[in-house]
């Protein structure tokens, strides 16, 4: 069962000690599986239960997992090489669609913004034992957050979507529970899941957002968390319509326990209406990242959520950097009163350059995804010959595997960075790059 390697220890740590140690060094691999307890505590000479106190250690520090009577296997190993690193580096001369930047001409000037910030700094210096979240802020954010019809809840600051979301995971979770999550979906939350030792379970999504089939079947499988993208999905750009809110807050109300997480990544960058599902659970949040709209190398995010979830947050956060940089928060303050991004104005620049290359696929007969965002997302038989011959013609494209865990193929092409007059080539490349339509593509 476990070829050459023994397990050895005394104690239930020892135990646990001695197999996360092989595990480390690859003398046990991902799927092999460990002696049943009693044999095990009988080659050791030790009462049963110091075994079963080992294993359940290694199953809450998300080493081992147990199947009943299919007894207990080591876990896949948790990611450590980012699915940002399955790329294309494009050489010299070939156009770069693929990283999903915003557009840098579309992104105010922040010296004004900091500049406030120091000011601000300078009348009222920013010290220890304030309150983390700047009260100006905190108005405004919450101020937002009620005209879309999010239910009421404190306001936290965390250091971009992605922290927030582990954050969130982190205080309600452990090793071994199961999310949730959407499939294609965003590439850095399909590395965060498995790397805290959760299990992701993918759910289909079309151009309305999350399959609510789908999602039935993930909640029946016994999911501990959901994470949704209401809009400018990445890498679909779907966006969750009122209909599917709906059935999708109806399914969520038959499992008050599960813990809901919004991904509200799109904030001013689209102009079509949120339609939160946050409200119908005990433990839900929802988080707005300024990255797309104000600047990526902001870090900064606003969470809100139920009480005790933003407590828990908070009070970690707390242990760790403390707070989100007060200097920060002003100079988002500064850009959210001072009118310096025209959100109408970026959302329609965004959309008119996804509407054209959508429409300009349509027209040649390709298939193609993008209700909302910065990000378009093409079905493809084989996207390594496709992404091959798109760099090959001159344009780099960010492979599927980077977002997909059992959905079919695709690439995604930003068009942050295509004029209009860049549409109809980069079209003619997709369309001859894509090849046949796969059968089944999306959703």
């Amino acid at each position: 069962m476990l070829g050459e390697y023994r397990i050895t220890g005394r104690r239930a740590a020892e135990i646990s000690a001695d197999v996360e140690r092989a595990v480390g060094a690859g003398a046990l691999v991902p799927g092999q599986l460990l002696p049943p307890m009693r044999e095990l505590a009988t080659d050791l000479g030790v009462n049963p239960n110091t075994v079963a106190a080992a294993y359940r250690t290694l199953r809450e520090r998300g080493v081992i997992e147990t199947a009943g009577r299919r007894g207990s296997r080591v876990r896949p190993r948790p990611a450590s090489t980012s699915r940002g690193s399955i790329r294309v580096d494009p050489p010299p001369g070939v156009r770069d669609v693929s990283e999903g930047n915003p557009d840098p001409a579309l992104l105010p000037p922040l010296h004004d913004a900091l500049a406030a910030a120091a000011l601000h700094n300078a009348e009222q210096p920013g010290l220890y034992g304030q309150d983390p979240v700047d009260p100006e802020f905190a108005r405004l954010a919450r101020a937002g957050l009620d005209a879309d019809g999010v239910p009421a809840g404190p306001v936290a600051v965390t250091s971009g979507s992605l922290d927030a979301i582990e954050r969130v995971l982190a205080a309600h979770l452990r090793p071994g529970d199961a999310v949730a999550v959407e499939d294609p979906g965003w590439g850095s939350l399909l590395d965060l899941v498995p790397a805290l030792g959760l299990r992701p379970v993918p759910v289909r999504l079309d151009d309305d957002g999350p399959l609510p089939g789908d999602l039935e079947s993930a909640l029946r499988s016994g999911v501990r968390a959901v994470v949704v993208t209401d809009r400018a999905q990445n890498p679909t750009g779907a966006s969750v319509s009122s209909a599917r809110a709906g059935e999708l807050r109806a399914l969520l109300a038959e499992r008050p326990e599960v813990l809901l997480i919004e991904d509200d990544h799109g904030h001013h960058i689209v102009d079509l209406p949120l339609h939160p599902l946050a409200g119908v659970t005990d433990s839900w949040v929802l988080v707005r990242s300024t990255a797309k709209a104000y600047g990526p190398d902001l870090r900064l995010a606003v969470l809100t959520g139920d009480a005790l979830t933003v407590d828990r947050v908070t009070g970690r956060q707390r242990l760790g950097p403390g707070w989100v940089s007060r200097l920060l928060q002003r100079a988002v303050v500064r850009l959210w009163t001072s009118g310096a991004v025209d959100v109408s104005e970026v959302a329609r620049a965004y959309g008119e350059r996804r509407d054209a290359l959508v429409q300009a696929l349509a027209d040649r007969g390709v298939e193609a995804h993008g209700r909302s965002g910065m990000n378009v997302w093409v079905p493809v038989a084989d996207e390594t010959g496709a992404v091959a011959r798109l760099l090959h013609a001159g344009w780099a494209v960010a492979p599927g595997a980077r977002f997909r865990m059992t959905a079919p193929q695709g690439v995604r092409l930003t068009v942050s960075a295509l004029t209009e007059d860049d549409i109809e080539a980069v079209a003619d490349a997709v369309a001859a790059a894509a090849g046949p339509a796969p059968a089944r593509s999306y959703g």
